[in-house]
């Protein structure tokens, strides 16, 4: 036993994707604690937030303000205000006037913005330009001047008995205030989703709920896999005939044909997470059947089965004793594709809208159902989709390393 344990710890790949498996677990454990809440609670009335950290306008009114004199805040708050169709016209204007293209950095805001002060002159009639587009860039010029000569903004409050406006503060454009002294801070790394959920909270909880399905699912089809299969394999006969019939009739149905037949006619309302995963589990557990039959039959008129058998033991104890331990390493390597299969199964129903309800929990697969039905893709909300895809594909990545450095490990083909 030990050199075995010692044997799968030297194998780089199952190392490896242990690792990875195992952080990401920690990483569902920890995260809760860390930042506590509920997952599916909205906390911003505007949908696909960027990442970032977002603080209270209201509180940092009134925050005690500092005076910082940065000697580029106004080109970046500038180059900030420039929309791209207002770089394009600066840059038509520059080339109708001569200035050479390669001196021109669309991208560069700040050079742009220079270059544009030194050669727009507003008297200047490029050829082929109409008034009109003049005007454009008289206006263009005009909005670019007042936005570098901005001045302070008055706070006012309205006064409840005369009803006019009276002036609580001056903000200029040198005040700033600390982050730490603002009550109300809110860090978004993934943003939010399109319901205005915290993007990062919910997948932590989605990543738990999909390996809470993966292994109640696995567990399920390994053990009816493992137990038809053991069955079939060592009784023979008419026992052998059956099992198989059915597992061949299992095998002509596609079992994601038949996922999505028996998810279908659960409905939505009853479709929790645990529903799912037995689902799941009991469509799975064919080609496990197949594989460990194959196995027992090879084992089962082995020397040290026979005296069992000779010696009168029962038909578990011979099972238990003599034949499981000899295909446990497959058993553990089939149960690891379960999970595996499972999670992608999972997310292969949910993002036909077939996965658990919505009103409870949130699955990887519903969260790449809401991403892509609500457009996330096309309005440029990567953090709605792309860390999902990564978490799938970390999950999957790590339990196939994993059963591979198993597979170098036990299967003699496969040893250096």
């Amino acid at each position: 036993m030990k050199n075995t344990i010692r044997q799968v710890l030297h194998s780089p790949k199952f190392v490896l994707g242990f690792v990875i498996f195992a952080i990401m677990l920690l990483t569902v454990i920890i995260y809760p604690i860390i930042s506590p809440g509920d997952p599916l609670q909205m906390i911003s009335k505007g949908s696909f937030l960027k990442p970032g950290i977002y603080f209270s306008v209201y509180d940092s009114i009134n925050t005690n303000s500092k005076t910082i004199d940065l000697p580029d805040a106004n080109a970046k708050r500038l180059t900030n205000k420039l929309s791209d169709t207002d770089k394009v016209s600066m840059v038509q204007w520059l080339t109708a006037v001569g200035v050479p293209t390669e001196d021109i950095d669309m991208q560069d805001g700040n050079s742009l913005i220079k270059l544009w002060q030194e050669k727009y002159d507003p008297a200047a009639k490029p050829e082929g330009m109409t008034m009109a587009q003049r005007n454009f860039y008289k206006r263009l010029d005009k909005s670019l001047g007042n936005a570098l000569n901005e001045q302070p903004l008055v706070v006012s409050v309205q006064n409840q008995e005369t009803q006019s406006l009276d002036e609580i503060k001056k903000i200029s454009d040198t005040d700033y205030v600390n982050l730490k002294d603002v009550p109300n801070v809110k860090v978004l790394p993934l943003g939010t989703d399109n319901f205005g959920d915290d993007v990062l909270k919910k997948l932590v909880s989605a990543t738990k709920t999909s390996l809470l399905i993966g292994l109640i699912a696995g567990t399920i089809a390994t053990l009816i896999g493992l137990t038809l299969g053991l069955l079939a394999g060592y009784l023979g006969g008419f026992i052998d005939d059956f099992i198989m019939f059915i597992t061949n009739l299992f095998t002509v149905i596609p079992s994601f044909v038949l996922l999505i037949l028996i998810s279908y006619s659960i409905g939505q309302d009853k479709r929790g997470a645990s529903t799912v995963a037995i689902v799941i589990g009991i469509t799975s557990w064919v080609w496990t059947t197949r594989s460990v039959r194959s196995q027992v039959i090879s084992l089962r008129n082995r020397d040290h089965v026979n005296l069992s058998k000779l010696s009168g033991h029962s038909l578990t104890s011979i099972i238990i004793k003599d034949i499981l331990p000899y295909i446990a390493s497959y058993v553990v390597m089939a149960f690891i594709l379960q999970i595996s299969t499972a999670i992608l199964a999972e997310a292969s129903l949910s993002m036909i809208g077939l996965g658990p309800k919505t009103a409870d929990v949130s699955t990887l697969g519903l969260m790449m159902d809401w991403a892509m039905s609500y457009s996330a893709h096309l309005n440029g909300a990567w953090w709605a989709y792309f860390p999902v895809i990564l978490v799938i594909a970390l999950i999957s990545f790590s339990l196939n390393l994993m059963n591979t450095g198993l597979d170098q490990v036990f299967n003699p083909t496969l040893r250096d």
